[in-house]
C-alpha cells in the first residue's frame, strides 16, 4: 500500500503528526532537496505533499525526474501567509491546481 507523505518545516510538523500522517522534516532547501529525491525514489511512497515554499528549492533535474513519472504524486502545500497574502485567491487556487493536473480551470462563486 502507498503512503501520503508531507515533506515540511520544522514549525508545521507537529499538526500535521498530530493528523497521522508520515512527515519528514527538513529545516533547511538543502535538505528538503535531498529528502524529496529520497522520497521520490522510496517504492512506498505514493503522494508526497511538500511545502511550497521547499518547492521552489527543487533544481531542474529533479523536476524533470518528477515529471517523467506516475508515482509518487508530488504536490505543493500552501502555507498559511501565502494565503492571506494573496490578493486574489482564485487566481492562486486555479495555479495549484493546474499544476496538480495538468489543466486550467476556472473557479466561479455559485
Amino acid at each position: 500500500m502507498y503512503k501520503l507523505v508531507i515533506l515540511t518545516d520544522p514549525e508545521n510538523a507537529d499538526g500535521f503528526r498530530l493528523a497521522g500522517v508520515d512527515v519528514e522534516v527538513a529545516a533547511s532547501p538543502d535538505e528538503a532537496r535531498r529528502k524529496l529525491n529520497d522520497l521520490v525514489d522510496d517504492d512506498n511512497s505514493g503522494i508526497i505533499a511538500v511545502n511550497e515554499s521547499m518547492v521552489a528549492s527543487i533544481d531542474e533535474r529533479l523536476q524533470k525526474k518528477i515529471d517523467s513519472i506516475y508515482r509518487p504524486i508530488v504536490v505543493s502545500l500552501p502555507l498559511k501567509e501565502t494565503l492571506h497574502e494573496e490578493e486574489d485567491h482564485r487566481a492562486y487556487l486555479s495555479r495549484l491546481i493546474r499544476r496538480a493536473i495538468g489543466f486550467d480551470i476556472t473557479l466561479r462563486r455559485g
